[in-house]
């Protein structure tokens, strides 16, 4: 049993304002795993303020930018050291299969090593000469901390959504309050512990979890200067307009219904063995999958029947086995709400390939769903517009590549996709015609120096990189 009875504010272990643990419950079996404390109002009050304070007084943000990566190096590389008990931990919250967390951790060094190599190399302070050769004056252009960062972050993937948030508001010299999904209390009260080892100053960050109404109270709160948010699109809405009373910084990476893209030249073998990643990864719990898969008429069926034969082939069950690659979802109702969108998706005419809203035998205790397959999907389905954020992938036929292109931007989000051909430069071109803020090439992985993020409903801003460590900064310009 893994117990956090305190909160980790302003640097320091602390007692709650409500001495009640909330029951960390396993999505495997219902299991009580662990007991943690929740954070409530007065608790973001107290964390804001030390944020507040550290910040006002400089503690933090007049370190030289290169004392402040050496400190972020140091966590880096700590947790590096304890990668493993990271990933056994999200397992243990999340449900997410042994294989997803560990084969994470190596991600998490590379996005960090990034925002490393961004902030060595950033423009803190520039001089810019006039371009008017008669003109005497010229431009110091400095890239200073916004302020105080309120984190919010989602329990499908929490140490790399915390850490692509954390690590580029310190690298910039900001005092941070990450207010962490309560699902995921127990890998984020390691993180806490984690942050606490590494020699940052009193007050410059705390790690809050918490229920999504303190979360609102966070974002509202007055001595908050900038919201940086992953989550849904519904609650994204309701913190850009609270963001936008109050004119505080944001942004937002958002939901997705991502688009496969497969060329009639492509390697179908290949292209099915990628998307077992980039569509299943996650128990299908993650805003990049690519769950729209789009085949051309001319090699259809032999599309679906690869897909059926990856699908029914998925080990579903205990995320601790090596062998699982699809575990339960995270909480009842997240179960429940993905059987709903299979049961939709047969009332909606589909044609069920493989799976269907039954839960697996032998898995009734947890949160289970069987994958799921659908075939002659219309672009017009809720099924095929909507995100489901399970194991359900849907099959749209296109009849050639100007139609292509149409079904995959005809969606309300932009945050993800991918192509796949024989010929990576025509993948290329039509990659280039796709509307999002991130697409691959045959698979490709994420690239950690480039940025990440969405258009349309899939958010706002950036992360990773270079323009992402600059979100977390202002410009100021000094003439002399």
């Amino acid at each position: 049993m893994i117990t956090y009875d305190r909160l980790f504010i302003g640097g320091s272990w602390v007692a709650p304002s409500n001495a009640k643990l909330l029951d960390i419950v396993s999505p495997h079996d219902q299991a009580v795993i662990g007991r943690a404390a929740q954070a409530q109002p007065a608790d973001v009050d107290r964390a804001v303020a030390a944020a507040r304070a550290s910040f006002d007084a400089g503690v933090w943000r007049s370190t030289p930018p290169a004392e402040r990566i050496a400190v972020l190096r140091r966590f880096n590389t700590l947790r590096e050291e304890n990668g493993e008990k990271v990933a056994r931990l999200i397992s243990l919250e999340n449900g997410s299969a042994g294989w997803f967390t560990l084969a994470g951790q190596p991600g998490l060094t590379r996005q960090a090593n990034a925002y490393l190599k961004a902030a060595e190399e950033f423009g803190w302070e520039e001089t810019l000469m006039p371009s008017d050769p008669a003109s005497a004056v010229r431009s110091v252009v400095r890239r200073e901390a916004v302020g105080v960062v309120a984190a919010v972050i989602p329990w499908n993937s929490p140490f790399s959504s915390a850490t692509s948030k954390i690590i580029p508001a310190l690298l910039a010299g900001n005092s941070v309050v990450l207010k962490a999904p309560a699902e995921n209390s127990l890998s984020m009260g390691f993180l806490a512990e984690l942050l606490e080892r590494v020699g940052l100053p009193a007050g410059v960050i705390s790690v809050l979890p918490a229920d999504r109404e303190t979360s609102e109270y966070l974002v509202s709160h007055k001595e908050v200067d900038k919201v940086a948010f992953t989550g849904s699109t519904r609650a994204g809405r309701r913190i850009a307009s609270i963001a936008g009373e109050q004119l505080k910084r944001v942004s937002l990476e958002l939901g997705g219904k991502s688009a496969a893209v497969i060329l009639p030249d492509a390697d179908i073998e290949k292209a099915v063995a990628g998307l077992k990643f980039g569509s299943l990864l996650n128990n299908g719990e993650s805003c990049i999958a690519q769950t729209r898969i789009l085949a051309p008429r001319s090699r259809y069926e032999e599309v679906v029947a690869a897909l059926k034969e990856l699908v029914e082939s998925l080990t579903v069950g205990d995320p601790s086995n090596p062998d699982t690659f699809i575990g339960p979802m995270i909480r009842p109702d997240q179960q429940e709400r993905v059987r709903s969108y299979i049961q939709l998706g047969i009332d909606e005419g589909a044609r069920l390939v493989a799976g269907g809203p039954q839960i697996p035998e032998g898995l009734e205790k947890g949160n289970y769903v069987t994958p799921t397959l659908f075939a002659d999907v219309d672009n017009s389905m809720r099924i095929a517009q909507e995100e489901i954020f399970g194991p359900v992938l849907v099959v749209i036929a296109y009849d050639d590549e100007d139609d292509a292109v149409r079904i995959a931007n005809d969606s309300e989000y932009g945050l993800s996709g991918g192509v796949w051909s024989a010929d990576e430069a025509h993948a290329l071109d039509v990659a280039r015609r796709i509307r999002t803020g991130t697409i691959t090439v045959n698979g490709a992985p994420v690239a950690f120096d480039g940025p990440f993020g969405g258009f349309k409903a899939s958010g706002i801003g950036r992360e990773y990189g270079a323009v992402g460590l600059g979100t977390y900064t202002e410009y100021k310009t000094i003439t002399v």
